[in-house]
């Protein structure tokens, strides 16, 4: 720097001594603040989040217990024959419809899924993507006495098995044709399946948002049965299918918060030279969410709930197994059902 501040000055031409220095400072303090800014630029956070995919999808623990077995009938993918016509299905029930009926499709919490028909063979065939241990784990993790860090059993699978079950599907939802395609997209579609199911391997509940209002930023994107079927449909209209236009509604579940702060992973939290203080806040906020064997504990419990979310404005959030503060914001929680329109293929971006 001194060499090029001082280039074809000539001996007449130079600063005097004490000079110099002060330049080299004024340099060097428009370097620090030039790489400050680049810094604070690159360690920006992405919004939302991006969702993280794995290279395989690991053995669940055998502590994970489903009170329904998973996908209990399922089979596999059938390799279709290029001249097949394959009817395409929007498929949609409300969620344990086959326990409590309708109830809950009063409230519009609804589950999707996609069926499938061969005109060549008449065989029908559903397909969906949906928790291997029920909601519940999915959302909250167990507090295990045995082990400093919450325990989660929060994967999600897609299950494919054949018929549609009518009934089911029409009763108090919907089942109804949105498209038509050709074999051998369906053979292309299920290669993809398999890709998506063995790397996107654990559920998320949850949308996070800044507010309600249309066009605000999004934190976190929930990765459910919906998630999947609209995966699934944009696929394949890259590949080609032509979707009829009718209206499609899907339930989303929000957590309305300011923006998220990243707290770190179970190591960083819970390890032996984690952060023991936070360590106590993050179990002790999920705590009230274990499951509940009497009704007064059941109470009680959900007054802490409410005192830790709308009170205090706190709830932390494990996503993409790491830990974020949510700062949470009114209205706070609102499940919505909200037309997500069918895609078109022209305008369908690739690797969704």
């Amino acid at each position: 720097m001194a060499q090029a501040g001082s280039a074809g000055r000539g001996a007449a031409g130079q600063k005097p001594a004490g000079a110099a220095p002060g330049c080299a400072l004024w340099r060097w303090a428009l370097g620090l603040l030039w790489l400050a800014l680049a810094a604070a630029g690159s360690s920006r956070r992405q919004w939302p989040v991006p969702y993280k995919r794995f290279s395989f999808r690991p053995e669940p623990d055998p502590y994970c217990q489903a009170k329904y077995t998973f996908c209990p009938t399922g089979s596999p993918i059938p390799i279709m024959k290029d001249d097949d016509v394959i009817e395409v299905f929007r498929l949609q029930a409300p969620v344990w419809e086959f326990k409590y009926g309708n109830l809950l499709g009063h409230l519009k919490i609804m589950h999707d899924a996609i069926g499938f028909k061969s005109t060549l063979t008449g065989q029908n065939y559903t397909m969906e993507w949906y928790e291997l241990f029920q909601l519940g784990n999915c959302t909250f993790p167990h507090l295990r006495p045995e082990m400093n860090a919450p325990f989660w059993c929060n994967q999600g699978a897609a299950c494919f098995f054949e018929g549609i079950d009518d009934i089911h599907w029409k009763e108090n939802g919907t089942l109804v044709q949105v498209a038509t395609i050709p074999g051998n997209t369906f053979n292309k579609m299920a290669k993809w399946v398999k890709w998506d199911n063995e790397t996107g391997i654990y559920y998320e509940t949850w949308t996070v948002q800044a507010s309600p209002e249309k066009g605000a930023e999004t934190w976190f994107e929930s990765y459910d049965c919906s998630k999947f079927v609209l995966r699934t449909y944009n696929k394949l209209a890259e590949l080609g299918a032509e979707f009829k236009k009718i209206e499609t509604n899907y339930t989303r579940i929000f957590l309305y918060s300011g923006e998220p702060t990243y707290l770190g992973n179970e190591t960083s939290i819970f390890g032996p030279t984690g952060n023991q203080t936070l360590a106590l806040a993050v179990k002790r906020f999920y705590y009230p969410f274990k499951p509940h064997s009497a009704t007064k504990e059941f109470l009680f419990s959900l007054l802490q709930i409410f005192d830790a979310v709308i009170i205090h404005r706190q709830f932390y959030l494990f996503y993409n197994f790491e830990y974020w503060f949510l700062p949470m914001k009114f209205p706070f929680i609102k499940i919505t059902y909200e037309e997500i329109p069918l895609p078109n293929r022209n305008n369908t971006l690739s690797g969704l």
